[in-house]
């Protein structure tokens, strides 16, 4: 299933949304640009987590992690990672304001990396792309709006149609299929690469965690769908 769009009205322009939509495309259009240089820039800027682990103490290191989210290995891993980050993070974004919506997203990738990196501390292979922190923006979502109507698309050959179901079906089921895979990834040690299932748990949980630190205070709910006020202090 692929989100298309919620039943949740934008109150602002998302302005970080969006600049993180462009942002990845742009770097990802100078990855395919540069051709046969891919694997080195990957390998330069990507998470390496056995590199982090014995040189943590290095900034050009560390660095990568931030790096990292900005890099996609193909037009579908970007186009999948921004459709869901288009679709999500413009009702976080206007519970949480523009800086503070940065600042989240930025703090859920790197806690999608520590998770990833905790689940394989000697993986030699390079992890990028976005997914680590666009999953902290869906369980930032998930708590903020679990009764929002979220339409998805089943792109089967003949099968081609769209139906609404409600975001906590939506994202509780995304949230499950990643856990799954992660458990199952647990006990193999590979270096043949793949999906970064840990860091997708690691940033979805810890969305979660920093959403009510990072969710701005409201007067007034605008959606019957927005739970945004059970999360005020003192209540």
């Amino acid at each position: 299933m692929i989100p298309i769009r919620d039943s949740i009205p934008g109150e602002h322009f998302p302005t970080v949304t969006v600049g993180l939509i462009l942002a990845n495309t742009a770097v990802f259009l100078v990855e395919w640009l540069i051709g046969p240089w891919i694997e080195p820039l990957i390998n330069n800027f990507g998470v390496v987590p056995v590199r982090i682990v014995t040189e943590w103490y290095n900034p050009r290191v560390l660095l990568t992690l931030f790096t990292a989210m900005y890099l996609h290995a193909g037009w579908a891993h970007l186009i999948g990672n921004m459709i869901y980050l288009g679709v999500f993070g413009n009702n976080v974004e206007d519970r949480m304001g523009h800086g503070r919506f940065f600042l989240f997203y930025t703090l859920s990738g790197l806690a999608a990396w520590a998770a990833q990196i905790a689940a394989a501390p000697t993986s030699t292979l390079p992890g990028i792309g976005a997914s680590g922190a666009i999953a902290g923006v869906l369980g930032a979502y998930l708590l903020l709006f679990p009764h929002a109507s979220v339409e998805v698309v089943v792109p089967l050959p003949l099968l081609f149609t769209t139906f609404s179901l409600p975001a906590l079906v939506v994202l509780g089921g995304w949230f499950l299929v990643q856990f799954l895979n992660g458990l199952m990834t647990v006990s193999v040690v590979t270096q043949t690469g793949g999906v970064a299932w840990w860091a997708h748990i690691g940033g979805f949980v810890a969305g979660m965690v920093l959403m009510p630190f990072f969710r701005r205070k409201r007067r007034v709910s605008a959606s019957p769908y927005d739970v945004s006020e059970l999360w005020r202090g003192g209540r």
